[in-house]
């Protein structure tokens, strides 16, 4: 994974993509990095009308865009539902156009979908989770439009500012989730809690 170098159009053969937005990529990507059978993801947008966004008018929240992590995965050692079942847990996706204290479109819970089979996948996880809670699950599923890479200052954001305020406090507690929730999912040589 790599900061610098940004994920090629297409997945290498044999691979997917699976573009996902659920509030800050910062928290997304920090999960999904220790998820095994990942093999390269990044932050970026996705859903809006304005081409080539940049984080400055996303957050100002006029382009539609979502904050969105692309994951480049290997289907053969995971799944697109076992992936989709990691992300409808550690997200709310009951709430519009929000996670915790961040608000706004560019936060809302969307899976923007690469095939036909990820659109079904995308589906039946989605009626999976409304059988998990109480308020109706608000989560989007549509075929992917076009997609930007966030600015380089985006990536990896978490592993690089780990005690940064939001970092700490918003962000930490998601993966230390993800980590017990999902322990025999996470990557060899991952990082210890």
């Amino acid at each position: 994974m790599s900061m610098a170098h940004p994920l090629a159009p297409e997945p290498r053969a044999g691979h997917e993509f699976a573009t996902l937005g659920g509030g800050c990529f910062w928290c997304l990507e920090a999960v999904f990095e220790d998820l095994e059978g990942v093999l390269d993801l990044e932050c970026g947008y996705c859903g809006g009308h304005l081409a080539e966004p940049d984080y400055r008018r996303v957050c100002d929240g006029d382009t539609g865009h979502a904050e969105v992590v692309r994951i480049e995965f290997d289907p053969a050692r995971l799944a697109y539902l076992d992936l989709l079942e990691v992300f409808f847990a550690v997200h709310d996706p009951t709430t519009r156009d929000r996670q915790g204290g961040d608000v706004g479109s560019q936060y809302r819970s969307v899976i923007f979908t690469h095939s036909p089979a990820q659109h079904d996948a995308a589906r039946q996880a989605l009626l999976a989770a409304q059988l998990r809670h109480a308020a109706p699950v608000v989560t989007e599923v549509r075929p992917a439009p076009a997609y930007w890479r966030a600015e380089v200052e985006h990536q990896q954001y978490f592993r690089r500012h780990p005690q940064q305020g939001y970092c700490a406090v918003v962000i930490a507690p998601k993966v230390g989730h993800f980590r017990s929730a999902f322990a025999a999912r996470r990557k060899r040589g991952a990082p210890a809690d």
